[in-house]
Protein backbone atom coordinates (compact mmCIF):
# COMPACT_ATOMS: atom_id res chain seq x y z
CA UNK A 1 0.00 0.00 0.00
CA UNK A 2 1.79 3.54 -1.18
CA UNK A 3 2.04 6.19 1.45
CA UNK A 4 -0.76 8.65 0.12
CA UNK A 5 -3.39 5.46 0.82
CA UNK A 6 -1.63 5.36 4.93
CA UNK A 7 -2.34 9.02 5.23
CA UNK A 8 -6.27 8.43 4.71
CA UNK A 9 -7.93 9.03 8.18
CA UNK A 10 -9.46 5.95 9.35
CA UNK A 11 -12.92 6.87 9.59
CA UNK A 12 -12.35 6.97 5.81
CA UNK A 13 -12.00 3.28 5.53
CA UNK A 14 -14.91 2.73 7.97
CA UNK A 15 -17.46 4.97 5.43
CA UNK A 16 -16.05 2.69 2.65
CA UNK A 17 -18.87 0.67 0.86
CA UNK A 18 -18.43 -2.86 -0.87
CA UNK A 19 -19.36 -2.98 -3.97
CA UNK A 20 -22.66 -5.22 -4.43
CA UNK A 21 -21.15 -7.78 -7.16
CA UNK A 22 -18.44 -8.55 -4.53
CA UNK A 23 -20.81 -9.35 -2.08
CA UNK A 24 -21.27 -13.60 -1.33
CA UNK A 25 -23.83 -15.67 0.44
CA UNK A 26 -22.22 -15.85 3.07
CA UNK A 27 -21.90 -11.92 3.57
CA UNK A 28 -25.67 -11.95 3.34
CA UNK A 29 -26.24 -14.81 5.79
CA UNK A 30 -23.57 -12.58 8.44
CA UNK A 31 -25.38 -9.36 7.66
CA UNK A 32 -29.35 -11.31 8.39
CA UNK A 33 -27.14 -12.57 11.84
CA UNK A 34 -26.31 -10.10 12.94
CA UNK A 35 -29.51 -7.47 12.57
CA UNK A 36 -31.31 -10.27 14.32
CA UNK A 37 -28.44 -10.25 17.18
CA UNK A 38 -29.45 -6.29 17.28
CA UNK A 39 -32.85 -6.73 17.39
CA UNK A 40 -32.62 -8.94 20.15
CA UNK A 41 -30.52 -6.68 22.04
CA UNK A 42 -33.01 -4.13 21.44
CA UNK A 43 -36.14 -5.73 22.67
CA UNK A 44 -34.27 -7.02 25.81
CA UNK A 45 -33.55 -3.93 26.40
CA UNK A 46 -36.53 -2.42 26.31
CA UNK A 47 -38.33 -5.08 28.28
CA UNK A 48 -35.86 -4.45 31.49
CA UNK A 49 -36.32 -1.09 30.90
CA UNK A 50 -40.05 -0.96 31.09
CA UNK A 51 -39.83 -3.62 33.86
CA UNK A 52 -37.88 -0.88 35.84
CA UNK A 53 -40.24 1.58 34.95
CA UNK A 54 -38.00 3.80 32.89
CA UNK A 55 -38.61 5.62 29.32
CA UNK A 56 -36.65 4.02 26.45
CA UNK A 57 -36.01 7.42 24.19
CA UNK A 58 -33.87 6.30 20.89
CA UNK A 59 -32.74 9.34 19.07
CA UNK A 60 -31.28 9.33 16.01
CA UNK A 61 -27.91 11.51 15.65
CA UNK A 62 -28.61 14.29 12.42
CA UNK A 63 -26.32 14.44 9.60
CA UNK A 64 -23.14 16.49 10.62
CA UNK A 65 -22.72 15.10 14.06
CA UNK A 66 -19.95 13.32 15.32
CA UNK A 67 -21.24 10.32 17.42
CA UNK A 68 -18.36 9.50 20.27
CA UNK A 69 -18.26 5.68 20.06
CA UNK A 70 -15.89 3.00 22.84
CA UNK A 71 -13.02 1.77 20.61
CA UNK A 72 -13.48 -1.54 23.01
CA UNK A 73 -16.92 -2.73 23.30
CA UNK A 74 -18.48 0.00 20.62
CA UNK A 75 -20.96 1.52 23.10
CA UNK A 76 -22.00 5.22 23.36
CA UNK A 77 -22.88 5.47 26.77
CA UNK A 78 -20.19 7.75 28.97
CA UNK A 79 -20.08 8.82 32.39
CA UNK A 80 -17.38 12.36 33.33
CA UNK A 81 -15.66 11.89 36.12
CA UNK A 82 -14.55 15.89 36.98
CA UNK A 83 -12.52 14.74 39.72
CA UNK A 84 -10.28 12.56 38.11
CA UNK A 85 -10.37 14.35 34.71
CA UNK A 86 -12.03 11.23 32.82
CA UNK A 87 -14.36 10.16 30.39
CA UNK A 88 -15.28 6.81 30.88
CA UNK A 89 -17.44 3.70 29.17
CA UNK A 90 -20.21 3.02 31.43
CA UNK A 91 -19.93 -0.51 29.96
CA UNK A 92 -16.76 -1.93 29.82
CA UNK A 93 -15.02 0.89 31.79
CA UNK A 94 -12.79 1.98 29.34
CA UNK A 95 -11.12 5.63 29.99
CA UNK A 96 -12.00 7.12 26.46
CA UNK A 97 -10.10 10.57 27.73
CA UNK A 98 -7.89 11.57 30.73
CA UNK A 99 -6.87 14.76 31.36
CA UNK A 100 -10.45 17.26 30.76
CA UNK A 101 -10.21 20.27 31.50
CA UNK A 102 -12.81 20.77 34.24
CA UNK A 103 -15.36 23.82 32.89
CA UNK A 104 -17.04 24.06 36.84
CA UNK A 105 -16.23 27.03 39.35
CA UNK A 106 -13.38 26.47 41.18
CA UNK A 107 -14.75 27.97 44.70
CA UNK A 108 -17.54 26.23 46.83
CA UNK A 109 -20.42 28.31 48.15
CA UNK A 110 -22.81 27.02 50.74
CA UNK A 111 -25.64 29.37 50.92
CA UNK A 112 -26.90 32.00 48.45
CA UNK A 113 -24.96 34.73 50.32
CA UNK A 114 -21.80 33.14 48.82
CA UNK A 115 -22.52 32.30 46.46
CA UNK A 116 -23.63 35.59 44.92
CA UNK A 117 -20.20 37.04 46.82
CA UNK A 118 -18.28 35.04 44.31
CA UNK A 119 -20.04 34.90 41.20
CA UNK A 120 -18.53 36.80 38.41
CA UNK A 121 -21.52 37.29 36.43
CA UNK A 122 -23.04 40.48 36.44
CA UNK A 123 -27.58 40.53 37.14
CA UNK A 124 -29.94 39.55 35.39
CA UNK A 125 -31.34 42.10 32.80
CA UNK A 126 -34.36 43.54 34.31
CA UNK A 127 -37.25 46.60 33.21
CA UNK A 128 -36.99 48.20 36.27
CA UNK A 129 -33.69 50.06 35.26
CA UNK A 130 -34.27 52.11 32.39
CA UNK A 131 -31.20 50.86 30.76
CA UNK A 132 -32.31 47.13 31.65
CA UNK A 133 -29.31 47.14 34.36
CA UNK A 134 -26.13 47.25 31.69
CA UNK A 135 -25.39 50.35 30.98
CA UNK A 136 -22.21 52.54 32.55
CA UNK A 137 -23.30 55.75 34.10
CA UNK A 138 -20.05 58.34 34.48
CA UNK A 139 -20.59 59.85 37.72
CA UNK A 140 -23.78 59.79 40.14
CA UNK A 141 -22.76 63.25 42.21
CA UNK A 142 -20.99 66.36 42.18
CA UNK A 143 -18.84 65.15 44.73
CA UNK A 144 -17.22 62.31 42.18
CA UNK A 145 -15.53 65.10 40.63
CA UNK A 146 -12.85 65.72 43.39
CA UNK A 147 -11.98 62.23 43.66
CA UNK A 148 -10.52 62.72 40.42
CA UNK A 149 -6.52 64.18 40.18
CA UNK A 150 -6.55 67.64 39.30
CA UNK A 151 -5.26 67.34 35.76
CA UNK A 152 -7.93 65.01 34.54
CA UNK A 153 -10.92 66.94 36.16
CA UNK A 154 -11.34 69.10 32.65
CA UNK A 155 -11.83 65.45 30.76
CA UNK A 156 -14.02 63.99 33.59
CA UNK A 157 -16.20 67.12 33.52
CA UNK A 158 -16.71 66.90 29.73
CA UNK A 159 -17.25 63.04 29.31
CA UNK A 160 -19.87 63.26 32.02
CA UNK A 161 -21.90 66.26 30.09
CA UNK A 162 -21.11 64.62 27.09
CA UNK A 163 -22.62 61.38 28.72
CA UNK A 164 -25.70 62.98 30.20
CA UNK A 165 -26.04 64.65 26.32
CA UNK A 166 -25.90 61.72 24.28
CA UNK A 167 -28.73 59.91 26.82
CA UNK A 168 -31.94 59.86 24.90
CA UNK A 169 -34.87 60.99 25.93
CA UNK A 170 -36.83 57.90 26.66
CA UNK A 171 -34.04 57.02 28.23
CA UNK A 172 -34.47 60.34 30.94
CA UNK A 173 -38.28 59.65 30.85
CA UNK A 174 -37.51 56.15 32.27
CA UNK A 175 -35.05 56.81 34.77
CA UNK A 176 -37.48 59.67 36.27
CA UNK A 177 -40.37 56.87 35.98
CA UNK A 178 -38.82 54.11 37.21
CA UNK A 179 -37.26 55.79 40.62
CA UNK A 180 -41.06 57.21 41.52
CA UNK A 181 -42.10 53.32 40.36
CA UNK A 182 -39.36 52.09 43.02
CA UNK A 183 -40.87 54.06 45.42
CA UNK A 184 -44.56 52.91 44.91
CA UNK A 185 -43.90 49.58 45.58
CA UNK A 186 -41.88 50.08 48.43
CA UNK A 187 -44.66 51.93 50.28
CA UNK A 188 -46.91 49.48 48.89
CA UNK A 189 -45.49 46.60 50.14
CA UNK A 190 -45.92 45.08 46.67
CA UNK A 191 -44.13 41.81 45.37
CA UNK A 192 -40.88 41.80 42.96
CA UNK A 193 -43.05 40.54 40.26
CA UNK A 194 -45.38 43.18 40.40
CA UNK A 195 -43.16 45.80 40.69
CA UNK A 196 -41.01 43.68 37.24
CA UNK A 197 -44.26 43.70 35.48
CA UNK A 198 -45.58 47.56 35.73
CA UNK A 199 -42.40 48.79 34.33
CA UNK A 200 -42.59 46.63 31.20
CA UNK A 201 -45.64 48.06 30.70
CA UNK A 202 -44.86 51.40 31.28
CA UNK A 203 -42.01 51.29 28.61
CA UNK A 204 -44.25 49.78 25.89
CA UNK A 205 -46.88 52.73 26.96
CA UNK A 206 -43.92 54.65 26.28
CA UNK A 207 -42.99 53.22 23.13
CA UNK A 208 -46.77 53.85 21.79
CA UNK A 209 -46.80 57.11 22.88
CA UNK A 210 -49.78 56.80 25.55
CA UNK A 211 -47.96 59.03 28.14
CA UNK A 212 -47.91 62.24 25.77
CA UNK A 213 -49.90 64.67 27.35
CA UNK A 214 -50.39 62.70 30.45
CA UNK A 215 -49.00 62.76 33.91
CA UNK A 216 -46.01 59.83 34.43
CA UNK A 217 -47.50 59.35 38.15
CA UNK A 218 -51.08 58.58 36.79
CA UNK A 219 -50.04 56.00 34.58
CA UNK A 220 -47.73 54.31 36.81
CA UNK A 221 -50.59 54.74 39.18
CA UNK A 222 -53.01 53.54 37.12
CA UNK A 223 -50.54 50.25 35.50
CA UNK A 224 -50.03 49.18 39.74
CA UNK A 225 -53.74 49.18 40.45
CA UNK A 226 -54.49 46.53 36.91
CA UNK A 227 -50.80 44.33 37.83
CA UNK A 228 -51.65 43.67 41.30
CA UNK A 229 -55.25 42.96 40.94
CA UNK A 230 -53.84 40.67 38.17
CA UNK A 231 -51.63 38.86 40.49
CA UNK A 232 -53.72 38.56 43.04
CA UNK A 233 -52.44 41.03 45.49
CA UNK A 234 -54.64 43.76 45.03
CA UNK A 235 -54.76 47.07 46.53
CA UNK A 236 -57.07 49.57 46.70
CA UNK A 237 -57.65 53.01 45.03
CA UNK A 238 -57.22 54.84 48.61
CA UNK A 239 -54.01 52.93 49.09
CA UNK A 240 -52.46 53.86 45.48
CA UNK A 241 -54.04 57.31 45.79
CA UNK A 242 -52.17 57.93 48.99
CA UNK A 243 -48.52 56.19 48.16
CA UNK A 244 -48.53 58.55 44.66
CA UNK A 245 -50.29 61.84 45.64
CA UNK A 246 -52.64 61.43 42.46
CA UNK A 247 -56.21 61.51 42.94
CA UNK A 248 -58.73 58.60 42.82
CA UNK A 249 -60.81 60.33 39.68
CA UNK A 250 -57.57 60.67 37.66
CA UNK A 251 -56.32 57.30 38.14
CA UNK A 252 -59.20 55.86 37.21
CA UNK A 253 -59.16 58.14 33.88
CA UNK A 254 -55.67 56.44 33.29
CA UNK A 255 -56.81 52.95 34.68
CA UNK A 256 -59.70 53.36 31.57
CA UNK A 257 -57.26 54.61 28.83
CA UNK A 258 -54.37 52.29 29.41
CA UNK A 259 -56.51 49.53 29.80
CA UNK A 260 -58.27 50.02 26.45
CA UNK A 261 -54.99 51.09 24.31
CA UNK A 262 -52.83 48.16 25.90
CA UNK A 263 -55.70 45.85 25.85
CA UNK A 264 -55.33 45.14 29.00
CA UNK A 265 -58.63 42.73 30.32
CA UNK A 266 -58.76 42.50 34.44
CA UNK A 267 -61.51 40.78 35.95
CA UNK A 268 -62.75 42.09 39.22
CA UNK A 269 -60.73 42.02 42.27
CA UNK A 270 -61.90 38.86 44.80
CA UNK A 271 -62.15 39.51 48.49
CA UNK A 272 -60.02 36.89 49.38
CA UNK A 273 -57.05 38.32 48.16
CA UNK A 274 -57.80 41.01 50.74
CA UNK A 275 -57.82 38.85 53.60
CA UNK A 276 -53.81 37.99 54.14
CA UNK A 277 -53.47 41.58 54.41
CA UNK A 278 -55.93 43.33 55.85
CA UNK A 279 -55.66 40.33 58.84
CA UNK A 280 -52.08 41.14 58.92
CA UNK A 281 -52.93 44.88 59.67
CA UNK A 282 -55.42 43.54 62.45
CA UNK A 283 -52.93 41.36 64.24
CA UNK A 284 -54.92 38.26 63.42
CA UNK A 285 -54.12 34.72 63.25
CA UNK A 286 -54.13 32.34 60.93
CA UNK A 287 -56.85 30.33 61.90
CA UNK A 288 -58.97 33.44 61.69
CA UNK A 289 -57.74 33.90 58.16
CA UNK A 290 -58.59 30.34 57.32
CA UNK A 291 -62.35 30.84 58.72
CA UNK A 292 -62.98 33.83 56.90
CA UNK A 293 -61.98 32.77 53.69
CA UNK A 294 -64.16 29.63 54.38
CA UNK A 295 -67.10 32.17 55.14
CA UNK A 296 -66.60 34.08 51.74
CA UNK A 297 -66.29 30.42 49.83
CA UNK A 298 -69.81 29.42 51.24
CA UNK A 299 -71.02 33.04 50.46
CA UNK A 300 -69.61 32.70 46.59
CA UNK A 301 -71.61 29.64 46.36
CA UNK A 302 -74.78 31.02 47.97
CA UNK A 303 -74.30 34.06 45.24
CA UNK A 304 -74.29 36.62 48.12
CA UNK A 305 -70.87 38.41 46.41
CA UNK A 306 -72.48 39.28 43.39
CA UNK A 307 -72.40 43.59 43.33
CA UNK A 308 -71.24 44.01 46.71
CA UNK A 309 -67.33 45.58 47.00
CA UNK A 310 -64.75 42.99 47.92
CA UNK A 311 -62.93 45.16 50.30
CA UNK A 312 -66.55 45.66 52.46
CA UNK A 313 -67.13 41.63 51.85
CA UNK A 314 -63.38 40.85 52.83
CA UNK A 315 -63.62 43.27 55.92
CA UNK A 316 -67.26 41.90 56.92
CA UNK A 317 -65.75 38.30 56.76
CA UNK A 318 -62.87 39.44 58.92
CA UNK A 319 -65.42 40.98 61.53
CA UNK A 320 -67.22 37.95 61.98
CA UNK A 321 -64.36 35.30 61.98
CA UNK A 322 -62.69 37.26 64.28
CA UNK A 323 -65.13 37.42 67.11
CA UNK A 324 -65.90 33.32 66.20
CA UNK A 325 -62.06 32.76 66.59
CA UNK A 326 -62.39 34.55 69.96
CA UNK A 327 -60.18 37.39 68.47
CA UNK A 328 -62.98 39.95 68.27
CA UNK A 329 -62.04 43.69 67.03
CA UNK A 330 -64.37 46.33 67.03
CA UNK A 331 -66.04 47.54 63.49
CA UNK A 332 -64.32 50.71 63.71
CA UNK A 333 -60.62 49.26 64.29
CA UNK A 334 -61.73 46.96 61.03
CA UNK A 335 -62.89 49.84 58.97
CA UNK A 336 -60.02 51.91 59.63
CA UNK A 337 -57.74 49.38 58.57
CA UNK A 338 -59.81 48.18 55.02
CA UNK A 339 -60.46 51.94 54.57
CA UNK A 340 -64.71 51.69 54.16
CA UNK A 341 -67.35 52.82 56.86
CA UNK A 342 -68.59 50.96 59.75
CA UNK A 343 -71.96 51.55 58.25
CA UNK A 344 -70.60 49.47 55.12
CA UNK A 345 -69.64 46.55 57.22
CA UNK A 346 -72.82 46.23 59.77
CA UNK A 347 -74.35 45.99 56.45
CA UNK A 348 -72.36 43.04 54.74
CA UNK A 349 -71.55 41.46 58.33
CA UNK A 350 -75.82 41.26 58.59
CA UNK A 351 -76.20 39.79 54.65
CA UNK A 352 -73.97 37.10 56.02
CA UNK A 353 -74.59 36.40 59.26
CA UNK A 354 -78.31 35.74 57.87
CA UNK A 355 -77.75 33.95 54.81
CA UNK A 356 -74.82 31.56 56.30
CA UNK A 357 -76.72 30.79 59.81
CA UNK A 358 -74.21 32.43 61.43
CA UNK A 359 -76.56 34.76 63.98
CA UNK A 360 -76.79 32.32 66.81
CA UNK A 361 -73.21 31.50 67.38
CA UNK A 362 -72.24 35.23 66.76
CA UNK A 363 -74.49 35.84 69.53
CA UNK A 364 -73.11 32.92 71.49
CA UNK A 365 -69.53 34.07 70.48
CA UNK A 366 -70.08 37.68 71.57
CA UNK A 367 -71.48 37.47 75.21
Amino acid sequence: MTDQAHNIPRREFDDYQIPEEWETEEDEDEKQEKKQETEQQEENSDKVSAEQGYEVRREEAKEGDTVLTCPECGAQRFEQNSAQGELVCVDCGLVIDENRIDESAEWRAFNEEEREKKARAGQPLTYTKHDMGVSTEIGKGSGELYKVSGNKRAQYYRLRKWHKRLTKSKDRNLGFALSELNSMVSNLNLPESVHEEVARLYEKAVDQGLVRGRSMESIISALLYIVARKQGTPRTLDEISEASGIEKREIGRAYRYVARELGLRILPAKPQDYVPRFAGKLQLSGEVQARARQILKEAREKDLLSGKGPTGLAAAALYIAAVLEGEKRTQREVADVVGVTEVTIRNRYKELAEKLGLEEELEEKSN
